[in-house]
């Protein structure tokens, strides 16, 4: 398992290079509104391509990869979790039934608690990542605008303003999104793996990882989206001076607000920026995971014949 957790956030800071500007356009769209009924507020994101070319004009080409540092730390944090004790309970047998098809119910078990475990000692960087990438040119400012000047800044102000509870303001309520999220998406690899081999659909083991990621992937963007939209608020939200959010007291309150001002469209706000990241985020996390599991195994393999020759 040591192996598999550090493998498991290797795979998945591999794959943040490529996601995290898809990241930060979906930030910047779940803020923009924020309580405000639809059509009575400025949209200065009208969509996932504009939204690039919006960015990158007002804050530069290096505005897309906003908060990449504290992005790295928390998919290495929350994968090395996840990862681990997924391919912890697939050797152990605990997501198998007795006649050894893997059971989606046990995936969808031992994915949430992984996801859980990880959110939560990861979730100082999600919160630093959030504030960072919310960070605009005035012009295209969404949400509260803090003034962090890099991660460790940010680490400090926090710190400063909250003490070390502070810090993981608003992990509890992370806790749903990333039950739903990586239950989700673990349960439907491990199934869609299985399933591709067994009706002889895709074979491969590259190709089979890479194509289950992609299913993963897509439905766990259709499940996590209403819970991402909610944490990104509540990390993003500046705090008084009793350290207590200027608009909202958790995560049903968040919920119940969104709800009220902004309907159903503002619970699925940055949909389509979060499939865009979702799905091949997942696909690469899965897939660079099994590839380097693979490599550990074609060398331990290797060594154990060494010795026995």
């Amino acid at each position: 398992m040591d192996s598999d957790f550090v493998l498991g956030g290797i795979a998945s800071m591999a794959a943040t290079f490529f996601t995290n500007p898809i990241e930060v356009i979906k930030t910047r769209i779940q803020l923009q509104g924020e309580l405000a009924a639809r059509g009575t507020y400025v949209v200065p994101y009208k969509g996932v391509l504009h939204a690039f070319y919006t960015v990158a004009k007002n804050d530069g080409l290096l505005g897309l990869q906003k908060g990449l540092v504290p992005a790295l730390y928390f998919q290495f944090i929350i994968n090395s979790f996840r990862l681990s004790i997924y391919t912890t309970a697939m050797d152990n047998g605990w997501m198998h039934k007795a006649n050894g098809d893997v059971s989606f119910g046990r995936g969808l078990f031992w994915g949430a608690a992984g996801g859980v475990i990880g959110s939560y000692f990861s979730s100082p960087f999600f919160m630093i990542k959030t504030q960072l990438q919310s960070q605009a040119a005035k012009q295209i400012a969404v949400g509260y605008q803090h003034t962090h000047n890099g991660m460790m800044d940010a680490l400090k102000q926090i710190y400063s303003k909250g003490g070390f509870f502070g810090l993981w303001r608003g992990s509890v309520a992370a806790i749903p999104r990333a039950a739903i999220g990586s239950g989700a998406q673990i349960a439907t690899f491990g199934k869609t793996k299985a399933l591709l081999v067994e009706y002889n659909l895709v074979t491969q083991p590259t190709l089979n990882s890479f194509s289950a990621g992609l299913i993963a992937g897509s439905i766990m963007s259709l499940a996590i989206t209403p819970p991402d939209v909610i944490t990104t608020r509540l990390y993003n939200q500046g705090v008084d001076e009793h350290g207590r959010g200027l608009y909202y007291r958790g995560w049903l309150d968040c919920f119940v607000k969104i709800s009220r001002a902004e309907g159903l469209y503002g619970l699925y706000k940055g949909f389509w920026a979060n499939y865009l990241r979702l799905a091949p985020h997942s696909t690469l996390v899965l897939l660079f995971f099994d590839e380097l599991i693979a490599i550990r195994n074609r060398y331990r393999n290797k060594l154990k014949q060494d010795i026995i020759t």
